[in-house]
């Protein structure tokens, strides 16, 4: 159901594997080793009053709740988009630049709390939920969204709702999660918009990268999908019709789209869902049509012939930024004339292709 980020698993995403493997595995020995816990509480009253800054970095790794692990588990995975589009690199200094902001920010907005309603907030959820939170600032502000349905005839279901869902479950998932999510959000928008050059400030270094790619990746790099194998010498010609006939189906579902979207404003909404835009075989199905007319002799109708991509020019601007985001110069040029020059039809067509 995270039809954002396509259908590839954790291919060209070793950290987003990494911080999954990794992260879940220690909440699951901690579960069963309760007795380790005491270490890893966020406690802002011993960071603050007793100087044990060592609880600022153990306490902002490791979820304590399974149920926190879980909905950050899934949010990491779908955003692992960003890794993919960014590199493994600079998804890491995004990362690693909101931790250190949210850290400043939990602080200052403990302080906040206490001052205005004088509650002292001693501790918070543990675990990296602040740099979760942060990364739904470049998912809210870059990540296209495709109608799906409407609740109501006015509620839209798009195909980011599912990340929302799981965001608002972990929000409401322990008293103070607002906090964390709230100090998330702040540092997600200042490292996102650049504020004071901090992406110039805090960064992943270049040797750490390195040592990164060359002793980590290989244990975290996820496997190929089968899907874009590229053809070789061991392809054979049954291989290379299948490919063109999924490709022909993506051309099908996208002239589909595009003809339910000029016609959406148009058609009346009955009931709870619109079935009819879910399920496009149905939509005509039990209505009283009239009777065919007689065609004349030597009047046959030409069989239907299935949309092909345009050759209408397409803009050097648009193709950059395909590009940018790494794919391909052909795949961003077929994508660009399969959505007739529509830039989020066709970021969405290639992400889940």
């Amino acid at each position: 159901m995270f039809t954002t980020t396509g259908s590839r698993g954790l291919y060209k995403a070793p950290l987003s594997k990494g911080l999954l493997l990794v992260l879940s595995g220690l909440t699951v020995m901690l579960t069963l080793l309760p007795r380790y816990q005491e270490l890893f509480i966020y406690n802002l009253h011993a960071i603050t009053q007793q100087h044990q800054v060592w609880r600022m970095v153990c306490g902002r790794l490791i979820c304590l709740d399974l149920k926190d692990t879980f909905c950050s588990s899934l949010l990491i995975y779908n955003f692992r988009i960003f890794e993919r589009r960014f590199g493994t690199r600079k998804f890491a200094s995004f990362l690693l630049g909101t931790w250190f902001l949210s850290a400043l920010m939990d602080v200052l907005l403990a302080q906040a709390f206490h001052f205005l309603f004088d509650y002292e907030v001693e501790e918070l959820p543990a675990g990296l939920l602040s740099p979760v939170f942060s990364l739904f600032v470049p998912f809210y502000l870059t990540i296209p969204r495709m109608p799906v349905t409407q609740i109501l005839g006015h509620i839209p279901i798009t195909s980011k709702s599912l990340v929302y869902i799981v965001g608002l479950q972990l929000l409401t998932s322990s008293p103070f999660m607002w906090l964390i999510a709230l100090s998330g959000l702040i540092s997600g928008g200042l490292y996102h918009c650049n504020v004071f050059k901090l992406q110039r400030l805090l960064f992943m270094p270049a040797w750490l990268s390195r040592i990164g790619r060359y002793m980590l990746e290989p244990l975290f790099s996820g496997p190929q999908p089968s899907g874009e194998t590229p053809l070789g010498m061991g392809a054979t010609l049954d291989i290379q019709r299948q490919q063109r006939m999924e490709l022909l189906d993506q051309q099908l579902l996208l002239a589909q789209y595009n003809e339910a979207r000029r016609h959406a404003r148009h058609q009346p909404q009955a009931g709870l869902l619109d079935w009819a835009r879910l399920f496009p075989s149905l939509r005509h199905r039990g209505q009283n049509r009239p009777p065919a007319q007689p065609r004349p002799q030597g009047q046959t109708q030409p069989p239907p012939q299935p949309p092909l991509l345009d050759n209408s020019p397409v803009a050097e601007e648009q193709v950059a930024r395909l590009v940018e985001m790494g794919f391909s110069r052909i795949d961003a040029l077929e994508a660009l004339r399969a959505s007739n020059n529509d830039i989020n039809m066709a970021t969405n067509f290639l992400l889940q292709h």
